[in-house]
C-alpha cells in the first residue's frame, strides 16, 4: 500500500471534508490523483482508489486499488462532447453523488446521480488543462467502474476505459470494492459520496 488510512483521514479533516466513522460499512470512497505526472496524459492507471470503513466489529478497514481519475488519450483527442471538450473531474467532495446501478446497461457499478464539477479540456494535446474558467457542473455520467471484465486480469492502458470516469484497473480489485459497496448499501441505502484529492495534498 502506498498510503494508510489515518493519513487519508487527516487530509480529509484538514480540507473540511466529511469522513464517515459510523459502524458497519459507513464507507469513505476517496480517489487520489497522482500529482507527480504534472498533468501529463500518461494513459496509465497511475492513480489510486481507496475505500475505508468500520466493519461489523467496529474495526477500521482500508483498501486501495490502482485506478485512473483522468480520461484516457483516446477521449482527450476525440472528446465525447466535442463542443465542450473532455471531462476531467475536479478535486473535491461530492456528497451523495453516486448510486449502485448498471454502467452502460451492462454491469453493476457506481453511477453518478447528483452533479459534480469537471474541467473541460478541449485543446487535444498531451496535458490536462485544469482551467477554472472551463469548469462545468452537472450530471455527465462520471461513474466509478472497472476496466477489464476478465477475472485475474489487470488493464494497463486507459485508452477508451475513461472519458472522465473513475476506473479501477484490476478485475479482482473491482469485485472486492463492489462487494464492500453492496454491503454498505444494505445498511446505509443506495447513496455514496465520492471525494477526489491529489497526492500532493498528502504529506
Amino acid at each position: 500500500m502506498k498510503y494508510y488510512r489515518e493519513l487519508i483521514h487527516k487530509v480529509m479533516l484538514e480540507k473540511g471534508y466529511k469522513y464517515f466513522t459510523g459502524d458497519n460499512y459507513d464507507v469513505n470512497i476517496i480517489g487520489i490523483r497522482n500529482s507527480d505526472t504534472d498533468g501529463k496524459v500518461t494513459n496509465k492507471f497511475d492513480d489510486l482508489m481507496t475505500i475505508s470503513y468500520k466493519d461489523e466489529n467496529g474495526n477500521f478497514q482500508y483498501h486501495e486499488y490502482s485506478c485512473t481519475t483522468d480520461p484516457g488519450d483516446d477521449w482527450m483527442e476525440n472528446p465525447w462532447v466535442k463542443e465542450k471538450g473532455c471531462a476531467v473531474l475536479k478535486p473535491g467532495q461530492y456528497r451523495g453523488s453516486h448510486k449502485l446501478r448498471l454502467h452502460g446497461g451492462k454491469y453493476l457499478a457506481l453511477g453518478q446521480k447528483k452533479p459534480v464539477t469537471v474541467y473541460r479540456d478541449n485543446n487535444r494535446n498531451d496535458k490536462y488543462e485544469f482551467d477554472e474558467a472551463s469548469c462545468d457542473t452537472g450530471v455527465f455520467g462520471i461513474n466509478i467502474h472497472r476496466a477489464t471484465k476478465y477475472a485475474g486480469k489487470t488493464s494497463t492502458n486507459i485508452d477508451k476505459w475513461s472519458a472522465g470516469c473513475q476506473v479501477i484497473a484490476a478485475n479482482d480489485d473491482w469485485h472486492e470494492f463492489l462487494d464492500i459497496c453492496q454491503t454498505a448499501r444494505e445498511v446505509w441505502g443506495n447513496s455514496f459520496s465520492y471525494t477526489l484529492i491529489e497526492s500532493k495534498d498528502i504529506i
